[in-house]
Order: structure tokens, then sequence, then C-alpha cells
């Protein structure tokens, strides 16, 4: 908590948006697609529909053409319309800071609510997605989370209230940028002296180099062993 309040005190979600309705596009489309793609899919579909009620009264045909280029296009073009419609009838195009209401709409579930909450209204809802799993799991921040609602029940119940909406984008940005899933840059890490997995690697490392210097010095001594055996094999067969 101390580094990043010191080192990343403006951290924020790198969707790009203009108001609540423009974000809650974004994160819908977003599931499992880059924040980089969506951020060049976004202006062509906003210029298009600038708000709910022009979205709602689109066809899930005419908004997958402009969202062909993101995974599972069809479904979210069908999520995008059904929220914007149920926005509309429902909440008076007004996006609802409720976590339960905003659950209410097609496509938006509890990660992509929290986010919403947290974004928008800066409430103390902890959105997991893969890093923020990760990065929680692998520093130990979280102990025995196997779920994303186990880390977001971890999260909220350990981090002080009025920090739970930043460190979601703390823990986020990390994970992108240095807790790197195949390959984290656990050397240029600032946090690796608390680390869980840092210490558990360095600790495997150790062990290996230990088992490394173990064998080189079993294969030096069996080849002076050998090297001794050949030349008393060379002064007997010279004085036979």
């Amino acid at each position: 908590m101390e580094y990043f309040s010191a080192h990343q005190p403006e951290a924020e979600t790198e969707l790009h948006y203009e108001n609540p309705y423009q974000l809650l596009v974004a994160v819908i489309l977003s599931a499992q697609c880059t924040d980089k793609r969506i951020n060049q899919v976004t202006p062509r579909l906003f210029e298009r529909y600038p708000d709910a009620k022009s979205l709602s009264e689109a066809t899930p045909e005419e908004v997958l053409e402009y969202t062909r280029s993101v995974s599972y296009p069809s479904n979210k073009s069908k999520h995008l319309v059904g929220m914007a419609q149920k926005l509309v009838r429902e909440f008076n195009s007004i996006v609802p800071s409720s976590i339960e209401d905003l659950q209410k709409m097609p496509g938006v579930g509890r990660k992509t609510a929290n986010v919403i909450a947290s974004v928008i209204f800066n409430a103390p809802a902890m959105a997991v997605d893969t890093h923020v799993f990760r990065v929680s799991n692998r520093i130990g921040l979280t102990r025995n989370a196997r779920t994303p609602l186990a880390v977001e029940k971890q999260l909220v119940k350990n981090l002080p209230k009025d920090k739970i909406h930043i460190a979601h984008h703390w823990l986020i940005l990390h994970g992108r940028y240095v807790c790197l899933a195949r390959n984290p840059k656990c050397q240029s890490c600032p946090l690796h002296d608390i680390c869980k997995y840092y210490q558990h690697s360095q600790t495997e490392t150790e062990l290996l180099k230990v088992e490394k210097s173990k064998a080189k010095k079993v294969i030096e001594l069996k080849r002076k062993q050998l090297a001794a055996k050949t030349v008393r094999f060379q002064k007997n067969f010279k004085a036979g």
C-alpha cells in the first residue's frame, strides 16, 4: 500500500470513456479482450450510438458492424443492446450505482458491476480479473483463494476501505506490466522483498544451484578417480 500510494497515486483504468454510459459499454466489450483493442473500437461505436437511447433502438446486427474485431462480437452486440434497453426502460438512461442493479443488465456480471461501482462511484468494490487474481495470489495478499469471489472477499476484508477502488487498478497495472503471467519481471519488481512467489522461486533457485554444485563435484571426483585408475593401469602395463 505504501509503495503504490507513493508511486501510482492516480492509477486509473486504461479504457477510454467520457461518461458512465461509455465506460459501461467499454467494460462489457473488454471481457477476454485487451483494453487497447477496445479503445480502437469504441470511438466509432460511440459516434454512432452516443447514448443509451440511441443504442437501445439499434439491432444487435447493426451494432455487430462496430464490434467485429473484439472477442465474442455477436454475444457482446446482443448484450449491449439489451443493456441499453434495460438502462432506458428501468433506470431512465442513468447508470445505477448499486452493484445489484448493475447486475440486472445483460452482459454485466459481478466483475463488470464492481468496475463501474469503483471507477464511477469510488465504491469499495474489488473487481477481480485475471491480473488481480494472479497478482494477489502470487504476492500473498490472498491465501488459498481459488476463485475470483474468494480473492475479492479477502482483498475487501483486508484492504483499507477508502483504498479498495484504486487498489483494483494498482493490481491490474502491476499484473499487466510487471507481474506477467508467463515471465514475471521479479528482478526489477519493487515488491519482490515481500512477495511469496519471489521468495519461493528464489529458494528453488538456490536449491537448484546447490544440487548442480553437488553434481559437478561428483562428476569431478569421478573424473579424477578415472584418471588415477588410468595412470595405475598404464604403470602396471609397462611393468608387465
